[in-house]
């Protein structure tokens, strides 16, 4: 567990509950693939005096590689910094594991999310074409744009 300010505190998920899976689905809209890399992910939460408002659920996916599949802050605390203390987070967890790289991937259409992973010194390697196309049944409108392309981003550890 790691405290931060204001009664903030992230930590180890014991038991899923229905609010962390509304969390996961507000940041990849299909339980099947939530459901593909939960069981192998580390889970963490961001909780505050007892409320859950935020999720991070991170794979191994190359050898001292570790990639941040789902990240997500309950929609009523959004643009507060919640976002970044989870990345933050995530960065010195993937530093004391001794990682040499940590990756996120995100849509092309979400610009606020694009934003705060450059802001926290991700950047750009590759673009995953049609991505959300070819693995989603659905299709996702994000900020007005039909979503198809996933951006990949990392940055290295120090």
């Amino acid at each position: 567990m790691v405290k931060l300010d204001n009664n903030f505190k992230i930590q180890k998920i014991t038991k899923i509950t229905p609010k962390h899976y509304q969390l996961f689905l507000s940041a990849d809209p299909s339980r099947s693939i939530v459901d593909s890399y939960l069981n192998r992910a580390y889970k963490f939460e961001l909780v505050h005096n007892d409320t859950l408002l935020g999720v991070l659920l991170m794979i191994d996916t190359h050898p001292q590689t570790v990639e941040i599949v789902n990240i997500a802050v309950d929609e009523t605390v959004q643009n507060q910094g919640l976002g970044e203390k989870i990345i933050r987070f995530a960065l010195d967890w993937a530093e004391k594991g001794h990682y040499q790289t940590i990756e996120i991937g995100t849509g092309s259409t979400s610009f606020a999310q694009l934003y705060l992973y450059q802001k926290c010194g991700f950047r750009v390697v590759n673009i995953d074409r049609n991505f959300f196309v070819d693995n989603y049944a659905d299709p996702i409108i994000e900020n007005k744009l039909v979503l198809k392309d996933m951006i990949r981003l990392k940055k290295a550890i120090s």
